[in-house]
């Protein structure tokens, strides 16, 4: 954390935000370390300076050194102890020089201290919990990719990491998780605490200061001081002759209805899939109602209530003509994910294919009883997208390629962050916006007449659109990418990038303004599209023909890709098979 910048990034902005943080008067805050020992720190109202004691003992049942009271204080009493503390803490880790990462017994510690309050718990870690209590290795076999072992390297490897998750859910700790290591550092055993106490995994592989420490700070900040709910319970109700057959999501489920949520915020979301109880519904609307039960900041107790009422059909043609497709679409990458934790990513992808085509397969052989064309290619109007997003899941990072593709924490991160997704965050994921920069029109960025930034006509993510002449940024929710072809101009290299040679570095946000109108409307455009949204998007440029173009070749979905079809060959199979 010391070496690589973490903590002074940390330490400022928690100071910066404490005037901020949720709950008022009534915010309570405590702070520890740890490295090869556990390090707790007094933060009483009645010292006059933070103090450390240190626990070496990490073997029997984790235990508290001073009263609870000392280690988990009233900000607002104990302000002045907490600053010290923050303006301290960075020098006093760079006195300590151990490598090794006590994480398990740390989180049981610090689940101790806060089990008579709940509250929200943030985890940092730099690298691969190594002595303690439940020390991980290094998993990462490539060897194991195709083999009916693979999925395990997408699950926890010990037991302990869902009890302690589920200890946590019990008491009201929600748990979220910023991870930094340069190497492997087992994601898939850390992760579980946020997924079931519906926080949130935060993944910064190979931090560097200068480049990540302001995607670092706008993360951190939005987490300290969004709007949160607290001890949370949802239930999810259907008419008479429905019931809910599954959920999907990060939450712990305690009873078949019932999901608990320690925190609960607007940035993330969930899916269920409701089934038939009856084969006849015995009326001609469906009611469904989700009840959110919840402490606010100001600790009082809330429930909100959304019931929709839907139709009931006798007739297939009219229930695939209101299908949802992006919902469908949202659906379909979560059970890929879902999928993928207890079989190869090889079989989740044809479980995507296969899904997609029994759905068309069907509607295909009522159109062609209708109308007599069998030998077309019918999607119902709401479905129409719907075997290009399938195409997206495919190629998505979460289920595609193998080792090579990508290490296996990676591969977990994404795959948690699409388990939380909304669905028009999940659809701009699956299938990136391309915006041409290189003709930017002056009132890009601008507010439009709904009062909405005003954006450029996008163009299709394939090869074949793109003008090596020509820059084109790609956003997908999660990160910016800006293309520069291998014939672009000096005078736009200029104008955009504020470059004065062809092969000088390029970025879209140079230290001091290029000046040109063309580079301002392309400020504009990144701030329109960063506006808004719950992580801060970094921009990378990538120029056509160099190594780093390996990155920018994948989310060109429409594209024929290493093992995957193109979008057209995939409608063409897609058409093959739904004829059969």
């Amino acid at each position: 954390a010391v070496a690589s910048g973490v903590l002074p990034v940390i330490c400022s902005v928690v100071k910066e935000c404490l005037d901020t943080l949720p709950g008022d008067s009534r915010t309570q805050i405590g702070f520890m370390t740890f490295d090869g020992t556990l390090h707790f720190y007094s933060i009483s109202p009645k010292l006059s300076a933070p103090q450390m004691l240190v626990v070496a003992d990490l073997d029997g049942e984790p235990f508290l050194p001073v009263p609870t009271d000392d280690l988990l204080v009233n900000l607002t009493e104990a302000r002045e102890v907490v600053d010290q503390l923050l303006d301290s803490l960075p020098t006093i880790a760079a006195s300590r020089s151990s490598p090794d990462s006590a994480l398990g017994s740390a989180l049981q510690a610090a689940h101790v201290a806060m089990a008579h309050v709940g509250g929200k718990m943030l985890v940092f870690s730099t690298t691969l919990p190594n002595v303690g209590v439940t020390k991980l290795k290094n998993r990462d076999n490539a060897a194991v990719y195709g083999t009916d072992r693979e999925s395990s390297l997408r699950n926890p490897e010990d037991p302990f990491w869902k009890k302690l998750a589920a200890e946590c859910s019990r008491v009201q700790i929600g748990v979220d998780l910023f991870c930094f290591a340069p190497q492997f550092t087992d994601l898939a055993s850390l992760s579980t605490l946020c997924k079931f106490t519906g926080g949130q995994l935060y993944f910064f592989p190979s931090f560097g200061a200068e480049r990540d420490s302001q995607k670092l700070s706008w993360d951190l900040r939005h987490n300290l001081t969004r709007p949160t709910g607290w001890e949370a319970v949802m239930r999810i109700r259907c008419s008479r002759g429905l019931r809910i057959s599954s959920f999907h999501g990060h939450f712990f489920i305690r009873s078949t209805d019932l999901l608990a949520l320690p925190t609960v915020d607007g940035d993330k979301a969930c899916a269920v899939q409701i089934s038939h109880e009856e084969n006849v519904m015995p009326t001609a609307h469906a009611y469904v109602q989700v009840a959110l039960l919840y402490t606010s900041s100001s600790g009082e107790r809330r429930i909100r209530v959304h019931t929709t009422c839907v139709p009931v059909v006798s007739e297939l043609h009219a229930m695939y003509t209101a299908a949802d497709g992006p919902s469908t679409a949202a659906l379909l990458a979560r059970l890929a994910v879902e999928k993928s934790l207890n079989a190869r990513l090889e079989d989740a992808r044809q479980a995507v294919s296969a899904r997609v085509l029994m759905v068309l397969k069907e509607y295909k052989m009522l159109y062609a009883t209708q109308h007599r064309m069998p030998n077309k290619l019918v999607l119902p109007e709401g479905l129409k997208l719907l075997p290009l997003y399938a195409l997206a899941v495919m190629k998505s990072k979460a289920i595609r390629g193998g080792a090579k593709e990508m290490g296996a924490d990676e591969r977990v991160a994404v795959g948690y962050s699409v388990m939380a997704m909304g669905v028009s965050a999940m659809l701009r994921y699956l299938y990136p916006t391309l915006y041409p920069l290189h003709d930017l029109a002056e009132d890009v960025g601008q507010p439009g007449p709904d009062g909405s930034p005003i954006l450029p006509t996008p163009v299709a993510l394939a090869t074949e659109v793109l003008d090596p002449r020509g820059c084109y940024l790609l956003d997908d929710g999660k990160i910016l990418l800006c293309w520069v072809g291998r014939a672009v101009s000096g005078e736009l290299l200029n104008d955009l990038f504020g470059a004065a040679g062809v092969q000088d570095s390029l970025t879209l946000e140079p230290q001091s303004p290029v000046g040109s109108a063309l580079a301002e409307r392309a400020t504009k455009l990144l701030a329109a599209l960063r506006e808004g949204k719950e992580s801060f998007q970094q921009c990378f440029v990538v120029r056509q023909g160099e190594a780093l173009e390996t990155h920018w070749m994948p989310y060109l979905v429409e594209d024929r890709a290493q093992g995957m079809l193109s979008y057209t060959d995939f409608l063409c199979h897609i058409h093959r098979n739904s004829i059969k």
